[in-house]
């Protein structure tokens, strides 16, 4: 048997990072799409507003279009009595001028017809045949939505680079915009390796184990903005592995899984080093200590652990800022929550630690077995990150949760 390649030096998980996102290039492409496919998508172009909305005057309540004039002493007890020329609904456009003396019945969102300036709510009028009864006065412009009131023609409403949200795909319909310009998705090309993987359905072998981290890691890659390309499993062979590399170029960022650690077979690190250009290999941090940061031809190459844990950690920890750099999508906000340490947690000087763990009231329970166990995710509600310069965490001390 050849000689384990230990990690001859670990780097911190903020030079990692460093290193990384300064290699990571935001996609440029764009491309057209629907509304009803853009919740979700980043703009790639300001949006201008070709009309005003709304684009006539209207009513901001029921009740009767008016001269404010018209209206003024009138009270409970001394109402003003106009005539009922008409009604216009929304959808309608009136048939009649309001005149002096004479009024519209109007619902909420219908057009105001000419010659009215303000709108008496229903509460406060009686209608008996063609006489309308105003109990109160109105000033001009009362209950009346104007014209451009909400957005006004060639004003910008959306800058270039914008996280589009149902809101703002509802302020882009108002506008009667059908299809718009945004940053096309990136494509991650994801290279499980392993001889002793195998995919899920399958008959499960002696010494074989289920693909877990190519599934885990998609689903991570699709709810970030981007594309997962998934590659066929990669044995342990440099040749197949070179192959399968020189195909990923075609893609925006390149994720290999597994092989990236000291064994004997752990092959990722000799192919890289032979076409591209190793940026660090390790990191000081538990678990994910064996990750790797290359570059080949210009593409950013990460290799993550094979055991679950570390991968779907370092999944959350440092792919998924990279997914959503290269995306244009903002930075993650983590929901925190605080809450007490269940149990004391001993843990390893010199290595930033992300602990999972799951949330019970105020209690915070340790979850995290062991890298190899996707339990350690699947029953988590966050983590806790602790700084590589601390050891021990006593139980009841508090402690800040990010939620996955």
């Amino acid at each position: 048997m050849k000689d384990l390649k230990p990690l001859k030096t670990l780097i911190s998980f903020n030079d990692a990072m460093k290193i990384l996102l300064s290699h990571a290039k935001n996609v440029q492409d764009v491309e057209l799409v629907s509304i009803e496919e853009a919740n979700g998508r980043v703009l790639s172009e300001e949006v201008m507003a070709p009309i005003d909305v709304p684009h006539f005057d209207r009513s901001a309540m029921d009740g009767y279009a008016v001269k404010a004039e018209d209206t003024f002493g009138a009270s409970l007890h001394n109402p003003v009595t106009l005539e009922l020329s008409g009604s216009v609904f929304p959808g309608e456009i009136p048939d009649a001028i309001v005149e002096k003396g004479k009024c519209f019945k109007v619902s909420t969102g219908a057009m105001i017809p000419e010659g009215a300036d303000s709108v008496v709510i229903l509460e406060e009028t009686e209608t008996v045949e063609k006489k309308v009864f105003v109990y109160k006065p109105v000033f001009p412009g009362a209950n009346i939505t104007k014209k451009g009131a909400d957005i006004k023609k060639g004003t910008k409403i959306i800058s270039k680079g914008c996280y589009l949200t149902p809101s703002k795909i509802g302020a882009i319909a108002s506008l009667g915009l059908k299809k718009i310009k945004v940053f096309r998705k990136p494509k991650i090309a994801l290279i499980p390796t392993g001889n002793e993987i195998i995919l899920p359905g399958e008959n499960l072998q002696m010494g074989k184990v289920y693909n877990i981290n190519t599934f885990a890691l998609s689903a991570l890659i699709k709810e970030n903005g981007c594309i997962p390309i998934v590659f066929p499993l990669c044995p342990d062979e440099n040749n197949e592995l070179r192959k399968r590399l020189k195909e990923a170029l075609n893609y925006d960022l390149i994720v290999i899984i597994g092989g990236s650690s000291v064994g004997e077979r752990d092959i990722v690190m000799d192919v890289l080093m032979e076409i591209g250009e190793i940026l660090f290999h390790g990191i000081a941090v538990k678990p994910g200590k064996p990750t790797l940061g290359a570059v080949v031809e210009e593409k950013l190459v990460i290799g993550m652990p094979g055991h679950p844990t570390s991968c779907l950690s370092n999944g959350y920890m440092i792919l998924l800022p990279i997914l959503r750099k290269i995306a244009n999508l903002p930075p993650k906000n983590f929901q925190i929550v605080k809450g007490k340490l269940s149990k004391r947690i001993s843990v390893t000087l010199g290595r930033m630690q992300f602990l999972s763990v799951k949330l019970n009231g105020e209690e915070v329970i340790p979850v995290f077995k062991e890298s190899g166990t996707i339990t350690s995710m699947a029953e988590a509600d966050g983590y806790i990150e602790i700084p590589g310069n601390k050891e021990l965490i006593e139980r009841g001390e508090e402690v800040e949760v990010k939620i996955f």
